[in-house]
């Protein structure tokens, strides 16, 4: 029996390729075959998913959300390309890990979307997942050639609150190609659900950064649509799904499908007779289209089942089992303390995956 290892990444704790290395050993150690496939749903290890499944890891210096210059990466297989925007414009890429809800720019992204078409991308999917900015994708759409001018003919400032002096907008030099966004969130630009409100804080903006992020996306949106600011997505990495959508005619679709098909794992499950996904927290958002659900939907469609492991589970078995799950295990069953299962989740989840070797290879 073959057990294809599909988790995404334990946030704070261990990557999913991490994650499924420590699974597949315990797998091993019971006798049991494993073929790891690490997976992501457009956030943050999306290039490290693509390159585990074939695809080349490809660098490029570009600006980091503050406009530091760094080395990003991108994925490239023949004509298709993987860009995250984590990768440049993410939480992870600010200097000392000091907050810029305000200034905070996804120029970079915009730099590594354009290397990756100089490279010979015809098609590219866009990981828009873990974003340090809320720039409503202006950053992005100046990299790749549009003028995003104040009433005085200059470039206006970076990030979100550069926003209020938008005179003139000129998407004539930007050309692209086909591209699509593999999004986890169905939030609109604008309004209690939006970019600001919801995502704002989670970056730094306090109660007042929010209300003139908010005024500031506003003003953006009637210069590209205001009506696509209501399309699901658009609110996606503090508005770059707006502008995605809006100035480059790109196509949203749930991260989770979009990657897993994109990567080949439909094909490597018909050839498994069971699948071990997982994450550092199953909850009522994971029911929402989150990694470990998007491979139980395809797993099942291949008529595998497929069992979880995770760091916790809050999901009561009922809903885990109406959703499909053959068993859930939770590493906080093996060890209660929070920071000791963090800091011992490898040795943790070998062992869970050791169990559930035995378990499968006793029934089959």
């Amino acid at each position: 029996m073959t057990v294809l290892v599909a988790p995404d990444k334990f946030k704070g704790s261990l990557t999913a390729a991490q994650v499924a290395s420590a699974l597949a050993e315990g797998l091993r150690a019971a006798g049991t075959p494993a073929v790891e496939f690490p997976i992501a749903d457009g956030g943050e290890g999306t290039v490290a998913a693509a390159v585990a499944a074939g695809f080349r890891r490809v660098p490029a210096r570009v600006s980091g959300p503050t406009g530091r210059r760094i080395t990003a990466f991108f994925a490239l297989r023949d004509d298709v390309a993987v860009v995250e925007l984590a990768e440049a414009s993410g939480l992870h890429r600010l200097p000392g890990g000091l907050p810029a809800p305000l200034t905070a720019s996804s120029y970079g992204t915009g730099e590594l979307i354009a290397a990756a078409s100089a490279a010979g991308a015809r098609r590219i999917v866009l990981g828009v997942g873990g974003s340090a900015c809320t720039d409503g994708g202006a950053g992005m759409l100046m990299a790749l050639g549009a003028r995003v001018l104040d009433s005085s003919g200059a470039a206006v400032a970076p990030g979100g609150f550069g926003l209020s002096s938008v005179s003139t907008v000129d998407f004539s030099g930007v050309a692209v190609p086909d591209l699509e966004l593999a999004c986890d969130v169905d939030n609109p630009l604008l309004g209690p659900s939006g970019a600001a409100a919801v995502y704002g804080p989670q970056k730094g903006a306090g109660h007042e950064d929010v209300v003139a992020l908010e005024a500031c996306l506003r003003h953006w949106s009637s210069f590209l649509g205001r009506s696509l600011a209501a399309t699901p997505g658009a609110g996606a990495a503090g508005g770059v799904g707006f502008a995605a959508v809006a100035a480059l005619g790109a196509r949203v679709r749930p991260g989770s499908s979009l990657l897993l098909d994109l990567l080949g794992f439909p094909s490597a499950a018909r050839s498994a007779r069971l699948v071990l996904t997982g994450e550092g927290s199953l909850d009522t958002q994971s029911l929402h289209g989150k990694a470990p659900v998007g491979v139980l939907r395809a797993a099942t469609a291949a008529g595998v089942p497929t069992v979880a492991v995770v760091g916790r589970c809050l999901l009561p078995p009922a809903e885990w089992r109406a959703a499909g799950f053959a068993t859930v295990h939770a590493l906080t069953d093996l060890e209660p303390d929070p920071a000791r299962c963090i800091a011992d989740a490898r040795s943790l989840l070998r062992r869970v995956a050791e169990r559930v070797g035995r378990d499968h290879a006793a029934v089959t």
